[in-house]
């Protein structure tokens, strides 16, 4: 008998809307797919659930598991429903409440997750940041401090540092593991302070991320964000999760580099929102491989990554980093 070959590893760290559009053209590779997601959502159905029931907030992890799944498009919609009457369901997606009610049957969210995943028939591990509720709080540039994931970018201030609590938070054992063990680490994309930086913050999580041996990707926003990243330029966001981290540990960088179309742009300067300005040669100057290439898709008025064509790209940088580990054990 040959000797069977694993799959490439994979992590991808994220949360919010990026990651799920992510994953849905990466699930569609021979690839061991590992998603390390959020749990400081404190908004909408998600912050219902966790304030009621003293669970991590479900949203974002709902969207990874029905992105990766692999079930009838009925039974993912059934379970990204959500309930528009004017009654106690009011706002809540029924995948929320499924999550809540596993997390209450098992007496744990980490558990719940997996029997979701055999149900949905997920194809690559979800994993939460860590397996409790975590307050995300920011410092603002004027030193005044506000808590709460969804309140963060409505303060009208900019942010210097955001940071989590309670103190002793602990990493998932298998999120640790997932992260040594994988050959590339992908970040993003997704909402800086509020997606990203809330994963890395978790005790363990972020140090594991710089030690990795695999090579880094940081997938960099298309468009600013109000309330986040209000002008900030791509060496901007790198920066940002450098002093978080206080290591300089990303290898590479994927950019966009098709234009924006006018009135697209101009939908969006309603949000205070515009293209992100990608300063190549500072990002040079920063030690990172720069990657750039046409990696929008126009949904209707907005703008979101092209699953396909940056899944495509995260594939062949995977294969070449195992290719060269191959090479390297020769």
């Amino acid at each position: 008998m040959g000797k069977k070959t694993s799959l490439p590893k994979i992590v991808i760290i994220g949360g919010g809307t990026g990651l799920p559009v992510l994953l849905r053209g990466l699930k569609l590779f021979p690839v061991d797919i590992t998603a390390i997601v959020t749990v400081a959502d404190d908004g909408g159905s998600s912050g219902r659930l966790r304030n009621e029931m003293d669970i991590p907030p479900p949203g974002d992890v709902r969207n990874v598991l029905a992105a990766l799944s692999d079930v009838e498009p009925l039974i993912e919609q059934m379970f990204q429903h959500r309930f528009a009457k004017t009654n106690e369901l009011s706002g809540h997606s029924l995948g929320n409440l499924i999550l809540a009610a596993m997390t209450s049957i098992t007496g744990d969210f980490v558990h719940a997750i997996q029997e979701m995943s055999k149900v949905l028939n997920v194809r690559g591990k979800v994993l939460p940041a860590a397996n409790q509720s975590v307050v995300l709080h920011a410092e603002l540039e004027d030193g005044s401090f506000i808590s709460g994931e969804s309140k963060i970018p409505y303060s009208g201030k900019k942010i210097k540092r955001v940071f989590l609590t309670p103190e002793n938070i602990k990493p998932l054992s298998e999120t640790i593991h997932a992260i040594r063990e994988a050959d590339l680490i992908v970040i993003g994309p997704g909402s800086l302070y509020t997606s990203i930086l809330p994963n890395l913050l978790v005790p363990g999580v972020g140090e594991e991320v710089c030690k990795a041996r695999a090579k880094k990707v940081y997938i960099c926003n298309i468009m600013t964000q109000a309330g986040e990243t209000l002008d900030y330029s791509a060496s901007d966001h790198v920066k940002a999760i450098y002093d978080h981290m206080d290591c300089s540990f990303m290898n590479t960088i994927l950019v966009n580099s098709e234009d924006i179309p006018s009135h697209i742009q101009l939908r969006y300067k309603e949000e205070f929102a515009k293209p992100v300005h990608f300063d190549i040669d500072r990002l040079k100057e920063m030690g990172l491989n720069v990657l750039q290439d046409e990696i929008v898709s126009h949904e209707g008025a907005y703008i979101r990554h092209d699953t396909k064509k940056v899944a495509s790209i995260l594939y062949e940088l995977l294969i070449n980093e195992t290719e060269t580990k191959i090479y390297r054990k020769q």
